[in-house]
């Protein structure tokens, strides 16, 4: 039986103008947005002045409003309503990826206490229903590895790059049309998806990781020369959240890579997403979709609100037992390519074993292994003068990178 559903809106930017629309179109649902609560009473919007409140009581004190969609930009203020709403028994639907990243413990257990559901698919992945699948479709297959694009500003401007533009004009391209903001730091530093990752992680395998647990470089100091090795190497840079099981270990983190045309992301441009998930049974599938812009997120909160009239809510299966002995570490060793102006810049690098090196008057670069936990020690978003990112099939744990050098060792001892 399906129930009916009393919408208190928070919110109505890009992505609470194009709710509402979808909401009236749709004519599928059940529900009704009872009233809209905003910050600004001054501002143009495109729907009459007596649709908005500007007191967040008039829809948590609302005994009829049996549902609260946060579409917010404020994560603090966010968090006050989400937490208030959950403690009042609504539902919440949200898409405030920074909110819930910080508080994913404490909202859970909230939305459990209070037997209330709390739903987030549109805050990772736009349009993607990646959340869903891995509580549903995933949660009895054994989860090695997820990893993607999840942020469509980063992607538009590293397609751009591609074609031949340098960063500052992608960029302004990407505000120009929507995709960032004025200030781009959460998205070209890799924050954003820093925070999707969190969430990622939470869903494909039940752990708990605060935003600062895991590392976050971005694209904010790439180079044409940068762009140009990738090129002469058949390659293409994305911004990738990525988490990877290695038997009892999970290592993740943000950070470019190079891919080769084998990789399933090699196509996806601009404002697209795409998340790639590896399991033992159903081995790789990628999930494809618009990450950016008001209808495809809007798409996601309305499937969401659609859920909630059969009693939706996530199970987090893979937080309940089935993954105890998994332990979240950064002792692993990856293979990167670090590039330049300053050949001092890449010295100081703790490189373990170095592959190919090149020097010039205007650029320098370098490959080979380096240690993560010793590699995120470097603040690389703040070293203007250098960028790295990870090489193709570049993933070992200690013990592997332990052998390979052994092996390698041997070779060059045997071919001496």
């Amino acid at each position: 039986m399906r129930n009916k559903l009393t919408i208190g809106l928070f919110g109505f930017g890009c992505v609470g103008n194009g709710l509402y629309e979808v909401l009236n179109q749709s004519g599928l649902l059940d529900a009704e947005i009872k009233r809209i609560v905003v910050k600004n009473p001054n501002k143009e919007r495109k729907i009459g002045k007596e649709n908005f409140s500007y007191d967040k009581s008039d829809i948590l004190l609302d005994p009829q409003i049996n549902v609260v969609v946060e579409l917010i930009d404020d994560a603090n203020a966010a968090y006050l309503i989400v937490s208030e709403a959950l403690k009042r028994g609504k539902h919440v639907v949200t898409a405030n990826k920074k909110m819930l990243a910080e508080n994913l413990e404490e909202l859970v257990q909230l939305a459990k206490d209070n037997k209330v559901s709390l739903l987030y698919e549109a805050s990772v992945g736009g349009s993607i229903p990646i959340i869903r699948n891995l509580e549903e479709y995933y949660n009895n297959d054994s989860l090695s590895g997820i990893s993607g694009i999840v942020n469509g500003t980063t992607n538009y401007i590293l397609t751009q790059t591609n074609y031949g533009k340098d960063y500052d004009t992608a960029l302004a391209e990407a505000q120009e049309l929507g995709f960032a903001e004025s200030d781009p730091t959460l998205d070209v530093e890799g924050f954003d998806p820093k925070f999707k990752l969190v969430l990622l992680i939470k869903h494909a395998f039940g752990l708990n990781l605060k935003p600062e647990q895991l590392f976050n470089y971005g694209i904010r100091n790439i180079k044409e020369q940068d762009v140009r090795y990738a090129t002469e190497k058949g390659l293409r840079i994305k911004l990738f959240a990525r988490a990877q099981k290695n038997g009892n270990e999970l290592y993740g983190f943000v950070a470019p890579h190079f891919i080769d045309s084998k990789n399933t992301s090699y196509n996806i441009d601009n404002e697209f997403n795409a998340v790639s998930v590896e399991a033992l049974f159903s081995d790789k599938q990628l999930f494809l979709g618009k990450g950016a812009g008001a209808y495809p997120t809007a798409s996601a909160v309305l499937s969401d609100i659609s859920a909630l009239q059969y009693d939706y809510a996530y199970e987090y299966k893979k937080s309940a037992g089935s993954n105890d002995n998994l332990e979240f570490t950064e002792d692993f060793f990856l293979k990167i390519y670090i590039g330049s102006e300053f050949i001092e810049a890449i010295q100081e690098i703790p490189f373990y074993s170095i592959d190919e090196v090149f020097q010039s008057k205007g650029y320098n670069f370098q490959t080979g292994w380096v240690k993560f936990s010793e590699l995120r020690q470097f603040n690389f978003n703040a070293l203007k003068d250098l960028f790295f990112a990870i090489l193709p099939d570049a993933f070992l744990g200690e013990e592997e990178f332990g052998v390979k050098k052994e092996e390698n060792l041997f070779l060059q001892v045997f071919n001496s």
